[in-house]
């Protein structure tokens, strides 16, 4: 390849502490509606899916279908940031978000709901990817800790407000579920107004670009037919038949030509250059544990202390709130410290650890834990979540030059979601099974015959429930919660082995690696993690002119 024209591009200068927090006002608020979109629902979904006669699966699926379009999309999203205006993507994204909160505001059924919710993942997809990749198009590595701390703060604001916003709604009769949907179109109005007026990006222009929808079309597939093989398999199907031995095989055998396309695209959506070096390797197996517990194992809280502990979803949300202090507080404070050390890697192995031991503490609950324990446990896991989330990407981010960032950050996105989408499904699956066999278990040592149950193993609408048979259905979500949880422990260790297999690193000061005539993907691993040091060593990549928007 020739080696490319490049002018110094006004969006790689300094810019003041002023500039950068008016453009990133906008952006932290993009952020806040796409993680307010998750959380107002998280708390309300027992009572809606319960006003929908919907299912423990749908229940599953109205949280996975989200991830999995966001996941499937991100690398997308990534990979056009590389290749044209980041804000009108983010802008773009935003308008397909509101879209669908919209129409899961006015389903009429769970499958409705789980449709429009999917359709919003879209846009939430961008949204994830397009807030880091602008980030760091704006900031230096070095320099990027302390204002993670400014993301990490947005990310407690939005889940702690989230859950008490949904549990007031659904808790407020004139107002009703719907709102849950309805209540993100104002703020993310808002947010369009403000990224119109202070976000300027540079854009870096290539001809002959080529979106790799075939690989992105084959992932989203692949992984779209193994979440509906763990959601029905043992309950639809046996584990050995051959709707199991259908949907697995085609599972490996699109992600298998996934991988083939990938390497072979002009422009993959997960370039492998990137996924094979040793620091975004480990971040992504990192990102991917992380995702699984966090995702996986928090998603069920509210559902915990609902339908397992009788609270009031506005009751659920107040209890939510010592997991977003723990994420608040160790986000602010390791974000600080990270910008004065320069030093990342100590934090990841930390939160990583902290991570482990607190799902591993929730992995002992059931339906009588005091609160103050499951308060802890919770502190312990939010504390986690906020040291390694932000700074897996960060790590990654140190890599790789300006114009790579793209696709850099949406990849460790990209595999965090798929982490999400797999743990939502998998121990989704596993807690109802484990609750369905207990309901009919206690069913019949109570002597309640299933025909008088009033479908105690299906619904969720315990109020259509005769007493006793919903204090039996409380003890058997309350118990079931804590085997999760456990499970979730087991996954996040995982990425404090990743963590500890990371290189120590010196985030750099620039905001660009110096010699940026290639891409890092296609470089040599940087000596001693430094990629400075190690400029000369990027190779050639495509042609391209940096211009500001």
């Amino acid at each position: 390849m020739s080696a490319p024209t490049t002018t110094a591009p006004p969006g790689a200068q300094a810019m003041t502490h002023r500039q950068t927090l008016e453009a990133l006002s906008g952006l932290l608020l993009v952020l806040f509606v796409a993680m307010l979109s998750g959380t107002v629902v998280s708390i309300a979904l027992p009572n809606i899916i319960g006003a929908l006669d919907g299912s423990q699966t749908q229940y599953t699926w109205v949280v996975t279908a989200t991830l999995l379009t966001a996941t499937a999309t991100t690398p997308i999203w990534g990979k056009l940031a590389d290749l044209f205006h980041k804000k009108t993507l983010v802008q773009i994204a935003i308008v397909v978000f509101l879209v669908g909160s919209v129409v899961a505001g006015l389903s009429q059924t769970a499958g409705q709901l789980i449709a429009a919710r999917a359709f919003q993942g879209i846009g939430v997809g961008g949204l994830q990817a397009l807030v880091q990749v602008a980030i760091a198009a704006m900031i230096p590595p070095r320099e990027r800790g302390r204002y993670n701390g400014y993301l990490g703060a947005v990310m407690a604001v939005a889940t702690v407000g989230g859950p008490l916003l949904g549990g007031l709604i659904v808790d407020t009769s004139w107002l009703g579920w719907r709102w849950c949907f309805f209540v993100g179109v104002p703020v993310a109005a808002i947010a369009l107004v403000i990224l119109q007026a202070t976000l300027h990006l540079p854009t870096t222009r290539r001809d002959n670009v080529q979106i790799d929808y075939l690989g992105a079309l084959l992932i989203a597939a692949g992984v779209s037919v193994l979440l509906v093989w763990i959601s029905f398999v043992d309950s639809s199907f046996a584990w050995l038949s051959w709707q199991t031995a259908a949907m697995v095989g085609g599972s490996v055998l699109l992600l298998a030509l996934a991988v083939v396309v990938e390497a072979r695209a002009a422009e993959p959506v997960v370039p492998l250059g990137i996924v094979r070096q040793h620091t975004t390797a480990l971040a992504i197996l990192g990102s991917l544990a992380v995702g699984m517990a966090m995702f996986g194992g928090a998603v069920f809280l509210g559902q915990y202390f609902q339908i397992g502990r009788g609270y009031s979803p506005t009751e659920a949300g107040l209890l939510t709130i010592p997991m977003m202090a723990g994420v608040l507080g160790s986000s602010i404070v390791s974000g600080r410290m990270i910008t004065r050390s320069g030093r990342v890697k100590p934090y990841i192995v930390v939160g990583a650890v902290v991570l482990v031991v607190g799902f591993a503490v929730l992995g002992t609950i059931d339906h009588e834990t005091p609160l103050w324990f499951v308060g802890t446990a919770m502190f312990l896991v939010g504390t986690g979540v906020g040291m390694t989330m932000q700074n897996l990407v960060l790590a990654v981010q140190n890599t790789v030059p300006l114009r790579d960032i793209g696709a850099a950050s949406s990849t460790v996105a990209f595999f965090r979601s798929l982490g999400g989408t797999i743990g939502v499904s998998v121990l989704g699956a596993v807690l109802a099974r484990r609750v369905s066999d207990q309901i009919t278990r206690d069913l019949a040592a109570a002597g309640v015959p299933a025909s008088g149950s009033g479908g105690a193993g299906s619904s969720l609408n315990l109020d259509a429930l005769p007493g006793p048979v919903q204090e039996i259905v409380r003890a058997a979500y309350g118990d079931a919660t804590g085997h999760i949880f456990f499970i979730s422990a087991a996954i996040a260790l995982v990425g404090v082995i990743a963590a500890l297999l990371l290189r120590p690193v010196t985030l750099r000061s620039s905001l660009d690696l110096p010699a940026t005539a290639g891409p890092a993907v296609d470089g040599p691993e940087p000596r001693n993690g430094d990629p400075v040091a190690d400029a000369a060593d990027v190779g050639t990549g495509r042609a391209g002119t940096a211009t500001r928007h």
